[in-house]
Order: C-alpha cells, then structure tokens, then sequence
C-alpha cells in the first residue's frame, strides 16, 4: 500500500492510520487514469476497467483503493508536462466507433470506446446519447457532426474535457447545457466541437461526474436578508 499511497500524497504525522483518511476527487481520478493505462497495455479487459473504475470513485479511504490496484504495476510518474497535446494512447485499446444513427428509435453510445477525429449522429424522430466521459480520445480535439430532425442528440463529456458548440437551432435548441459539474481542465485537456443542425429538435452538451461517482452536493441557497422594519418608516 506504501507505493500506491506515496504515489497520492496520503499519509498522516499524528499517529492516526493513513489507511483511513479521507480521499480527495484528486486522488481518485490519479487511480482512475492508472487503471486506464492498465487497460491500454492489456493488463485489464474493457468489463473489469469498467467495474474498478466504479469501485474508484465510491472509495471513500486510501485503503478503499489498495485492492483496486493491488496487482497492477503502480509507479510514481513525472509531472505533467505543459503541452496541449493528450498523453499517447496505446492503438487498439479499445473499440473504435464513427457513428451514430437513430431513426424513429435510440442509440447510445457510451462506456470504454475509442473515438477519432470526427464522429457523426443523426436522430430522426429518434434520441442519440453520445457518453465521452470514459472514451479514449485519440486526437487532441474531436469534431462531433450532430444532426436532429423531431429527435435529440446528448453529448456527454466530463470535468476535464473542454467543449465548443457551434451549431444552428430551428423550431429548437443547439445548446451547451449548465454543467452538472465543476469543470477541471489541464494540459492534456481534449476539445470537443460539435457542429451540425437541430429542426425541431434538441442537441446538448453537457458535463456531468464520472460513471459511478457520487453527485457533488449542492450548496445551500442562501435566502435575501430580510429588512427590518425600522421606526418612522
């Protein structure tokens, strides 16, 4: 466990177990990409990365993560570069998929999926879920052409991926919908354009938390000061 808690920064000078502090989101995104390398070099098919990233963000301790990645190489890397290319992703590490086409039905497209430069979705009294929260992004930015007529299109991405809507509504919306969570973006952040046409339709962009992490709670809402009713007035 030394290696994989040195690797995020855990550990307690009070005498208190380390093992059962508190993690941070960051610390369990840090777990989240180590796994996806793992699957990107073999070591972990496409159900088992989906189930131990699920396990990842319901950890609430460091020694929720050990058995994560208890039999996987886990080494202390460099830090990140400031370059605005993504890291290297292994080719073939998971399927690729270029379209989506939903006529008078639905299509979703999510989980572990490689995507290229360009994707293309077309609803025709139809819905379309684009999930890019846990695809492998191949290219530094990623152009979606989504086109709904009487259907919808959602383009799901997560905190880390930036997005750019420049799409034309008519009768409808083609909109970047209020993101569900804070964005966290860094050097290696993808960008996701998407373009296309909405005719009496909806096409959305949203950013939402990771498959299996919990909701971030709200803040409470803070109600105006009531005015007091001074004398004389």
């Amino acid at each position: 466990m030394g290696e994989l808690q040195g690797n995020l920064g855990g550990g307690a000078s009070d005498g208190r177990d380390p093992a059962l502090l508190r993690i941070s989101d960051a610390d369990r995104h840090k777990v989240a990409e180590i796994l996806r390398e793992a699957a990107g070099e073999g070591r972990l098919d496409l159900d088992e990365l989906d189930e131990r990233l699920e396990a990842t963000f319901a950890a609430r301790t460091y020694a929720d993560l050990v058995p994560i990645t208890a039999d996987l190489p886990v080494r202390p890397g460099p830090h990140a570069p400031a370059v605005s290319v993504p890291p290297p992703v292994p080719a073939g590490s998971a399927r690729r998929y270029e379209t989506s086409l939903a006529i008078m039905s639905g299509h979703d497209r999510k989980g572990v999926w490689e995507v290229g430069t360009h994707y293309n979705a077309l609803a025709l009294m139809g819905g379309i879920t684009i999930d890019l929260r846990e695809a492998i992004f191949t290219s530094p930015e990623v152009v979606i052409n989504a086109s709904a007529v009487m259907g919808g299109v959602d383009v799901v991405v997560n905190a880390r991926t930036r997005v750019a809507v420049d799409g034309v509504g008519i009768m409808g919306a083609f909109e970047e919908a209020r993101s569900r969570v804070l964005p966290a973006f860094d050097a290696h952040s993808p960008l996701v354009r998407v373009r296309g046409l909405a005719l009496m339709a909806g096409v959305t962009v949203v950013r939402k938390q990771m498959p299996g992490e919990p909701r971030p709670k709200r803040r409470p809402r803070l109600d105006p000061p009531h005015h007091r009713h001074l004398p004389g007035h």
